[in-house]
């Protein structure tokens, strides 16, 4: 039976997703709470992009502190899944601490920026960048460090016109 979920989560995941970017849920508290629990049944069977997205939405927009420590800890999840937004997030809650569940660690920060830089996640390549450069996190400025993550940065295509 624990199989059969882990395969249905997929599609309950972008059945959520859909639902929760579309117009119809706007207006409605019980179709919200609906799509959240959705979420939820995705996230518990392990849906590395469920983790991520209702990890997204309890920390920063759940109401309670019981809820953002709880988005925190599924955010944590799929970051250790390679998730590379949830990768930066976490080293964001790493870097500033947050309640007594995430204490400030800049060594687990560290851990995940890299991680999600590795999976070129933009604002991760520019933090790193920022680490190497000003010495942040307890570590010290190192500029061939800087050059191998500036180099991390894909350029921006230019639109001719």
């Amino acid at each position: 039976m624990r199989l059969l979920m882990k395969l249905v989560a997929p599609l309950i995941f972008w059945l959520a997703y859909g639902l929760f970017r579309s117009k119809l849920l706007r207006s409605s508290r019980r179709k919200h709470d609906w799509v959240m629990k959705l979420f939820r049944f995705a996230a518990d069977n392990d849906n590395r992009r469920a983790l991520s997205v209702y990890g997204h939405l309890l920390h920063f927009r759940g109401d309670g502190i019981a809820n953002r420590i709880q988005g925190a800890l599924y955010l944590e999840r799929a970051a250790d899944k390679g998730d590379a937004k949830a990768c930066y997030q976490m080293g964001r809650i790493c870097e500033q601490g947050f309640e007594h569940r995430f204490p400030s660690d800049a060594v687990r920060a560290l851990h995940y920026y890299r991680r999600a830089a590795e999976l070129k996640h933009p604002l991760a390549l520019r933090r790193l960048i920022d680490v190497y450069r000003d010495g942040e996190l307890g570590q010290t400025p190192d500029s061939a460090e800087v050059a191998r993550w500036e180099a991390k940065i894909e350029p921006v295509a230019v639109a001719s016109a």
